[in-house]
Order: C-alpha cells, then sequence, then structure tokens
C-alpha cells in the first residue's frame, strides 16, 4: 500500500514557504539555530518587533513553516490567551494535533478547571468556621483566626488566573497565603487539590514541562511562537522569563526555541539582564528591493503601477500585499494615487455590494457569519466566504479578523465620510450583540448569574464597544456601571472592559474615552488595583446609587481582604447608606465585625442579610460560627441546621463537621459523634473530621483513640502542622514525652508560626526538667502571640523552678491582665513574693486571690503561712482553720496548723501532726516528693529526727523539681524560730539539699525572657 502523501494544509505552507518575500536574514539566522546541537546553539529566544502591519506574524507564520520542515514540534500563541494556564492550554491542544498530547498536564488541568469552578460556587460557605484545632484547646494564633477572613473574593488573591485575579494587592499574597489555604482546605478537602487552586502555576507549570521534555527526547526541535506579544507580554513575562532562565518550574529541554513576536521592546523589568541572551529582530517596513521582488511574484511588473504601490503603501506589507492582490496592469487599474489607502484596497473590486461589506465589516471587532449578517446589507448577506479569503482578514476557525492597519484606515474613512452611518451601523451592531445576550437569557438563568457566562460575557462586551462608538457620551455611564460589575467577576474581566474604553476611544478619536482607558489601566498598575480602580469610579464616574453601592461594598470587601477594617466599615457603612436593601453589604460588615471580634454588630448584620437572602448559606454560616465564638452554641445550632438542611449543606461534610464541633464544646459527645460519622460518610478522606474525632475521643479520655485520629489526620494533610502537635498533645498527656518532642519539633518544623504548639513543647520539656530549653519555646510562643494568658504563665513557672522569682512576677502580671479574672495567677505571684522575702506584698497578693477565689483552700493556707512568717499567729490561724474546713484532706494545711499552734502552744497541735501523718500514703507505698516533704516537716517539728532523715531520703529518691526543693528549705528554715533546737539538725538537712540543687542546675546566666 502506498504511503500517505501530503496534506493539503502541508502543500499549503510548503507554497507560502516557496514564495515567501523579504527577511532573509532573520529566516537565515533561524535556519542555523535549527541545525546546530541544543547544547551549541547561542540563540534560542528570538524577538521579532515592528509596528502594525510590518509583517511580523507572516514572519512568525514562515519560521513555523521552517520549523515543521526539520521535524520540529510547534505551537503558536496569539493574543487570545487571557492568562498563563490558557497558554499552556493553547500549547498542550497544538501539540495534540500533531499526535503528541501532554496527557499528564492535560489530566491536571482538567481537574484545575473543575476545583475552581467548586471554589467558585462554594468557597465562601466553607470559610465560615475558622481554626478547628479550637475546640476545648487553648485559643488559636491569631494567624489562623485571620485564615477565615477571606471568602469567595479571596481566590482573587491568586495572581495570573483570569477571572479569579485582583480582588486584593497581589503583593501581599504571599504574606497571606496561609490564611487562603486555610479555607481552601475547608472547601476542597484535598491538600493537593487546594495547592492547586492556590498557586496554579506552581502547580501545572512543572508538569507541563516534564512532559514538554518527553517530546522534546523524541523530537530535534521544539518551537514555540508568542504573537502580538504586546498584548500578551505584560501576563506571561514573568513566567516566562521563570521558564526560560530559573528553575523555578523546572528545567527547560536545551532543544526549545522560543519566538516573541510583538509591536514594542521587551519590558526592561523583565528582561533588562538578558540583552546577551535575546536575538533582537527589529522589522522595518520592505525595502524597495522586497517590496518589488513581492509585487513581481505576484505579477505586477508594470513600473508606472509598482511606482503607485510603493507610494501608496508606503511599502508597508500588508498594504503591498493588499494592492497587489489583484494583479493590475495599469494604473488606472489601480485607481487615483491621491485617494486613499483604503479606497486602493477596495478599488480592485467592481462590486459595489462587496465594497460596501468590506467596508462595513471593519465596524465589529471580530466576526462570525452571524455578525457578518448583522453588519453588512441583505445584498451581501451570503459573501462571508469571499470576505474571508480576503488578504487582510484573518480566519480562526469561523472567527475573522480585519489586520489592524486595513481596520484602522477603513474605520477613520468612514467615521470622516458619513458620521450618520457611521452612528447607525454601530448601534445595529449593537443591538445585534443585545439580542444574541437576550436570547441566552431566555433560554435558562444561571444560579451565579449571568457574569459568570463566558458566552454572554462576550456579547455583552461587544455591545458596550459598539454603544461607545455609535455614542460615546451617551454610552459611557452605562459602561462605567459595567466596569464595576466587571471588577465583581474578576480582575481580568475588568481589564478585558477596560481594553473596550480604549478601543473605543482610539476607534472614535474620543479623549473622554481615551482619557478613562488611561487613568483605569494606570490603577490597575498600583499596588491595590482593584481599590484604585474602584477609588477613580467612585470619585469620577457618574454611577447610580445602586451602582455606587455596589461599588463601595466591592471597595470594602478589598479592604477587609487586605485587613484594612476601619476603611471596610466606612465603605459598607456608605453603601448601605445608598441602598438599604444592599444584602451584600450587610454580609460584607457582618464579616468585617466577625474578623474584628465585634460578635454582637456581625450577628445583628448576618440576621438583615439572612432576612434579605433567607437561602443564603454563606450568612447562615458565619452567623452561626459568630454565635460559635461568642460561646452561644445554643443559638449556633439551628444556623447550621438550616444550612445542612440546604441542598449544599447536606451534602456538605464541613458542616456536618462544623456541627459536631459545637456539640462537642458543649459537651455533647455522643452527639459529636454522629455528625462525625456523617462528614466521613459524604467525605472518607476529609482530615479535619479526624481531627475532631480526635478531640472527642480525648474528651472522653479515650487517648489512644484519639492519637489514631490525629494520626489519620496528620497522613491525609502531612503539611499541616495541626494534626501531628495534636498527637504531641497525646503523648505528653501519656507522660511519652521523648515521644511528644519529636511530633512537637515535627509540627514546629511545618509551621513555625503556632504559638500553642511551642507551649506545648515547652510544657514536655518542664515535665523532662529541661527548664532553659522550655524557656527559649515559651519566648518564640510570646514572640508569635503576645495576649495568651497561659504561656506567660508557664514563662513564670519555669522562672521559678530556675529560682528567678524576680523575673517571673512580670510573667504572672502579664498573665493576670490577661486572664480570667480567676486570681490563680496572682497567687502565684504572691508565691514568688514569699520566696524573695517580701511577705507584706505577698499578703496582697494573697488578699487579692482569695477576694477572687474566697473557697479557694491552697490560696487561704498560703496567706496563713505569710502571716505566721510575720508573726500575726492570730490571723494565720484564722485562715488555716478554714483552709482545714474546706480541704480537710490536705496534709501540707494540717501541718502548717501544727506549726501555728506550736507556737501559740495548742493543746490540739498533735492531733493536727497526727493527721497529717494519717493523710499521706502508707509505708512502703510510692510517695511523691511534695507528699514526702511534708512527712520530713511535721517529724521536725515533732521532733523525730530518725524518721525525719528517713524521709528526707525519700524526698531525694523522688526526684523532687528544684522549686520542690527550694520550697522545702524555706519551710525547713522557717522552722528554726518555731523550735530554735533545731537549727543543727535543720541546717544539716538543708546543706543536703542545697548540694541537691546545685547538682541538677548547675551555675548559668540568668535567663532574660521576652517581653
Amino acid at each position: 500500500m502506498a504511503g500517505r502523501g501530503p496534506s493539503r494544509q502541508e502543500l499549503i505552507r510548503r507554497r507560502r514557504s516557496v514564495g515567501f518575500i523579504g527577511r532573509q536574514g532573520e529566516v537565515s539566522a533561524f535556519r542555523d539555530a535549527l541545525r546546530q546541537p541544543p547544547e551549541e546553539a547561542a540563540q534560542f529566544l528570538f524577538h521579532v518587533r515592528g509596528p502594525a502591519g510590518v509583517g511580523k506574524s507572516t514572519l512568525v507564520r514562515h519560521l513555523e513553516t521552517i520549523a515543521r520542515e526539520v521535524g520540529a514540534v510547534t505551537a503558536y500563541v496569539d493574543e487570545s490567551v487571557a492568562d498563563v494556564v490558557e497558554t499552556m492550554e493553547v500549547v498542550s491542544a497544538q501539540f495534540a494535533q500533531q499526535g503528541f498530547a501532554l496527557k499528564g498536564f492535560d489530566k491536571l488541568l482538567a481537574t484545575y478547571r473543575q476545583r475552581r469552578h467548586e471554589a467558585d460556587a462554594g468557597f465562601a460557605a466553607a470559610a465560615a468556621g475558622a481554626d478547628p484545632a479550637a475546640a476545648g484547646t487553648p485559643p488559636p494564633s491569631p494567624s489562623s483566626m485571620i485564615a477565615s477572613q477571606l471568602g469567595l473574593a479571596g481566590l482573587g488573591m491568586i495572581p495570573g488566573v483570569g477571572a479569579f485575579t485582583g480582588a486584593v494587592d497581589p503583593n501581599q499574597v504571599a504574606a497571606g497565603a496561609d490564611r487562603v489555604k486555610a479555607l481552601l482546605s475547608t472547601r476542597l478537602r484535598n491538600h493537593g487539590d487546594v495547592e492547586l487552586v492556590l498557586s496554579p502555576l506552581d502547580a501545572l507549570t512543572p508538569v507541563f514541562l516534564e512532559e514538554l521534555a518527553e517530546v522534546a527526547r523524541r523530537h530535534p526541535w521544539i518551537a514555540l511562537f508568542f504573537d502580538t506579544y504586546e498584548r500578551t507580554g505584560p501576563m506571561l513575562d514573568t513566567w516566562l522569563r521563570d521558564v526560560l532562565g530559573t528553575e523555578r518550574y523546572g528545567e527547560l529541554p536545551a532543544n526549545v526555541l522560543v519566538t516573541l513576536a510583538g509591536q514594542s521592546r521587551l519590558a526592561a523589568r523583565t528582561w533588562e539582564d538578558w540583552h546577551d541572551l535575546v536575538t533582537d529582530w527589529p522589522l522595518e517596513v520592505f525595502t524597495e528591493a522586497e517590496a518589488r521582488r513581492l509585487l513581481t511574484g505576484k505579477g505586477v511588473t508594470d513600473e508606472r503601477v509598482v511606482e503607485v504601490i510603493l507610494r501608496l503603501s508606503g511599502r508597508l506589507p500588508v498594504l503591498v500585499s493588499t494592492l497587489a492582490e489583484t494583479q493590475p496592469g495599469t494604473v488606472e487599474e489601480i485607481g487615483d494615487p491621491s485617494g486613499t489607502a483604503v479606497e486602493r484596497f477596495l478599488k480592485w473590486e467592481p462590486d459595489p455590494a462587496r465594497r460596501t461589506a468590506a467596508l462595513a465589516c471593519a465596524f465589529p471587532q471580530e466576526l462570525d457569519e452571524d455578525v457578518y449578517r448583522a453588519a453588512v446589507e441583505e445584498e451581501a448577506a451570503e459573501l462571508f466566504g469571499w470576505l474571508r479569503s480576503m488578504p487582510f482578514v484573518t480566519d480562526r476557525s469561523g472567527h475573522c479578523r480585519y489586520h489592524e492597519v486595513v481596520r484602522g484606515a477603513m474605520l477613520r474613512l468612514q467615521r470622516r465620510q458619513s458620521p450618520i452611518r457611521w452612528e447607525q451601523l454601530h448601534t445595529r451592531l449593537a443591538d445585534a450583540f443585545r439580542q444574541r445576550r437576550e436570547h441566552l437569557e431566555e433560554a435558562s438563568d444561571p444560579a451565579e448569574g449571568w457574569w459568570s457566562d463566558e458566552t454572554w460575557r462576550g456579547h455583552r462586551l461587544e455591545e458596550a464597544y459598539h454603544r461607545l462608538c455609535a455614542d460615546p457620551r451617551a454610552a459611557l455611564p452605562a459602561v462605567l456601571r459595567d466596569l464595576v460589575d466587571a471588577y465583581d467577576h474578576g480582575i481580568t474581566t475588568l481589564r478585558r472592559w477596560i481594553g473596550v474604553l480604549a478601543a473605543a476611544g482610539r476607534d472614535t478619536d474620543s479623549p473622554d474615552l481615551t482619557r478613562w482607558s488611561e487613568e483605569l489601566r494606570s490603577a490597575l498598575e498600583q499596588p491595590a488595583p482593584g481599590i484604585a480602580a474602584l477609588t477613580l469610579l467612585l470619585s469620577r464616574g457618574t454611577l447610580e446609587p445602586e451602582g455606587r453601592s455596589l461599588a463601595l461594598t466591592l471597595r470594602g470587601r478589598d479592604h477587609r481582604n487586605a485587613e484594612q477594617y476601619a476603611q471596610a466599615l466606612a465603605d459598607y457603612n456608605h453603601a448601605l447608606a445608598l441602598n438599604p436593601e444592599a444584602d451584600r453589604a450587610f454580609f460584607g460588615r457582618a464579616r468585617t465585625h466577625q474578623l474584628t471580634k465585634n460578635y454582637d454588630e456581625a450577628i445583628a448584620d448576618y440576621t438583615k442579610a439572612i432576612e434579605l437572602m433567607p437561602d443564603d448559606l454563606d450568612s447562615l454560616l458565619y452567623r452561626g460560627t459568630s454565635y460559635y465564638w461568642s460561646s452561644r452554641y445554643e443559638e449556633a445550632l439551628p444556623d447550621f441546621a438550616r444550612a445542612l438542611a440546604t441542598p449544599l449543606g447536606a451534602e456538605d461534610a464541613y458542616i456536618w463537621t462544623l456541627r459536631a464541633n459545637t456539640f462537642h464544646l458543649m459537651g455533647r459527645q455522643q452527639e459529636a459523634l454522629g455528625d462525625i460519622r456523617q462528614a466521613m460518610e459524604l467525605s472518607p478522606d476529609y482530615g479535619w473530621a479526624f481531627l475532631n474525632r480526635g478531640f472527642v475521643h480525648q474528651r472522653l479520655e479515650r487517648y489512644e483513640e484519639a492519637l489514631a485520629d490525629f494520626t489519620q489526620a496528620a497522613d491525609l494533610d502531612p503539611e499541616d502542622a495541626g494534626p501531628i502537635a495534636w498527637c504531641a498533645e497525646i503523648h505528653r498527656s501519656a507522660g511519652r514525652y521523648e515521644d511528644a518532642l519529636v511530633d512537637y519539633s515535627r509540627a514546629i518544623a511545618l509551621d513555625p508560626g503556632r504559638a500553642w504548639i511551642f507551649t506545648g513543647r515547652a510544657e514536655t520539656l518542664t515535665q523532662l526538667r529541661r527548664y532553659e530549653e522550655a524557656l527559649a519555646d515559651l519566648d518564640s510562643a510570646i514572640a508569635h502571640d503576645q495576649d495568651n494568658a497561659w504561656t506567660f504563665h508557664q514563662r513564670g513557672m519555669a522562672l521559678a523552678e530556675l529560682g528567678q522569682f524576680e523575673r517571673a512576677i512580670p510573667d504572672f502580671d502579664r498573665a493576670h491582665e490577661l486572664g480570667t479574672g480567676d486570681g490563680w495567677m496572682v497567687r502565684r505571684r504572691g508565691d514568688c513574693r514569699v520566696s524573695l522575702g517580701a511577705y507584706e506584698e505577698a499578703l496582697t497578693d494573697y488578699g487579692l486571690a482569695v477576694g477572687l477565689r474566697p473557697d479557694d483552700a491552697s490560696t487561704l493556707a498560703a496567706r496563713g503561712v505569710t502571716h505566721r512568717l510575720l508573726g500575726q499567729y492570730a490571723e494565720a490561724l484564722a485562715d488555716l482553720t478554714r483552709s482545714v474546713e474546706l480541704d480537710p484532706d490536705d496534709p501540707w494545711t494540717h501541718y502548717e496548723t501544727a506549726v501555728v499552734m506550736s507556737v501559740l502552744r495548742h493543746r490540739d497541735r498533735d492531733g493536727h501532726l497526727t493527721r497529717a501523718v494519717e493523710l499521706s500514703p502508707p509505708e512502703g507505698g510510692a510517695r511523691s516528693a511534695d507528699e514526702t516533704s511534708t512527712l520530713v516537716l511535721v517529724h521536725c517539728l515533732r521532733p523525730r529526727w530518725e524518721r525525719a532523715e528517713q524521709h528526707l531520703g525519700e524526698f531525694l529518691d523522688a526526684v523532687p523539681s528544684p522549686l520542690e526543693v527550694r520550697e522545702l528549705i524555706f519551710s525547713l528554715r522557717s522552722l528554726i524560730s518555731v523550735v530554735p533546737s533545731s537549727e543543727a539538725r535543720i541546717e544539716g538537712f538543708c546543706r543536703l539539699l542545697e548540694e541537691r540543687l546545685a547538682a541538677v542546675l548547675p551555675s548559668r546566666p540568668p535567663h532574660a525572657p521576652t517581653s
């Protein structure tokens, strides 16, 4: 069987290659690059530049043909792409047409499209909850609290992702990425999907390059062509430079050639250090020799005809080609050389219907057959095929565009010749696009609104262009209003609408439209582009009240996402003053109140939003979470129940888990477990469900089951530090301190910004008597969160263990300021003052603590001891007696009561000593250092020195903490004034204890805690 011959497309490419005129230097250089081994090719990045009509696209297409002739796989990209993701998609599609599908990339791209759609549809609902680790635990860190703030608009933080781009300042993305990740994870469940939506370029580009490399291994060259780069460069520059010159996304094969073609020079800020790597090809108009060679190739040889064409075209390649197309044999066939260029383009066409159709079809920015029929008169209705064959028309799968030079000349001619026809035809085209848009609206009603429909947006965009061209002054207010809706959809859509303003300004020569487009484009270059653009529209645009209200609401959203809460509230207040029924403004203001922890105000605004939008899942969930964070759990439950009754809510594992967490905090653990089972049925790999079940098991003291759940949550999301830290908490609770340290350290390595994890590791280190290391962790915890009372308390206790009581006191001060007012921190401060001998100040602290905790037996006993040390025995006995009444089973309080009674020669002294011994564990049983120290003191007071010495040995064998050793030394020496004859014995005991203390705590510089 004979081999398959060349295709028609291949034959056309060969014919055009043979007939290609001019640019021989560039063509030869490109051929030379293809002949060299890739590792020796110095030229791999070509930049074709020059004014419109100079033949850049023609040259690029010719270079593509040359590349294919030597077996290269090629791809051509022009301004039809909207962002980097679409660029990779176009390249992949063209590779597939040549038989080299990038299957892995295409699969990942499909996943990305789906996950982005899921996030767009329901992301705000999934952001309702804040840090799941909050259940029954220390309060979450500020960073995890802030994580709940980014609703659907937060997706706009992702640069280069089409419609999602620009809701906030792109420069803030790095600082806020962890916040977005936390919220996306509640919706998308899978960590990989979160990263895919959060950073699509980081996820897609490496796969794209890997598969590109696979194609490159099997072919001599890959040639990529980026045409109309003056339009695509601003969005492709950074990505393309990183792909070519860095390893951010992976390695680019050496046998890849890249050609850029655009009107202007490459952007200096991106390519300034690439001058030695870029082969610059500036194109000018044809030389006279090149123009004559083209005319000869077209059969135009009469010298008079050639001279007229050269003069009329200015040797601009597209005009030379157009005027030569009909092979005029005489000057008369060209027409009067003093006529306009447009007249020359069409002079050769004798058919008036065709001439009129060609002129009319310059009005649309892009043509398909329906637009063509709307533009032309009835007698030309069937000439679309003819028009597509014209040399100044580019045909792309049924959609056509005029070359800019030709279209611009035709538009200028018609605007000057007939302003009335200009307005009529633009109005007719605007009406045609309006009808196409309305036809869509009659067919369906998308739940997400029409701005989410790409086809609908395209019709509205073209309608706006033609309205502006027909009557710029009358159409401008409506288009400015459209800009607000366009930005609501995304910054890429806004850019396209601004582009329409610019195009209409150019085509109508309207200063107003041009000024608006320039100022808006300048706004988009600001650090916060959305805020800048909306501010411009609000300050100078003629928006009606409803439009101003929406613009203020959107600007409020952007201020909120940028954590500029005062500005956000001002915008929301203004929006509601203009439109009291603006449900989104109520919602946005509620979110701002919620993020600033003004929960009552947030609940009131969510309630109003729900009245205006009864079925809005977001408002229900956010109001429920506001109740939740206010500890108003009973009120939160109905909102979660209503959310679960919605079609989306009933399928959302997140909401079941959130309600389970509420039940958990209310102590209703079985109901919590039931909701978690529902969540796991809907999403078996939902990590937060495992985490919450772990909390429930922990509350029920099922520690091994809790550990299994936390471990599963960690396995599902290995990059999340939270579940690993909770595994560490279980290990610490079980006394497995070394295992706990391993998990705490893993968690800190993953997320060094969570204060509570540092605090947990510090508590573990304290249990291991590694106080200096514990203090370092507590310093780190306080550096990340200076508002956590427990962390300051822990650092104060660690300092006390080291005997640094003066340094501990400020930490207990701060803990008391931040605490719940229960007096425990004041009690600790009093203990430090006793150790420092500041008894009067200690009495003040104990008095304050007793006022806050009047039934706390240990604090009353501590105050009683301090009274004794001051010689205030009646007051001491009163406090100690009350303490015994409150806690009759505490051996130490009985002992201290006996000490005071010894001084007062009270007859009940021995009864309290006997009771202290009875309450201690029996002989031979396991006794703690604290229990044994009381027995030492009891026998010193009796005195029974042999028993006291025996118990002192037991105390030292129990490995007491440094603070326990110091407290025993202090208590022993306080007995000398009560039993003076015991001084020698007691000092002997104290020397033994001080030797132990010195061995446990070698001399070190004092720790200096952070403030």
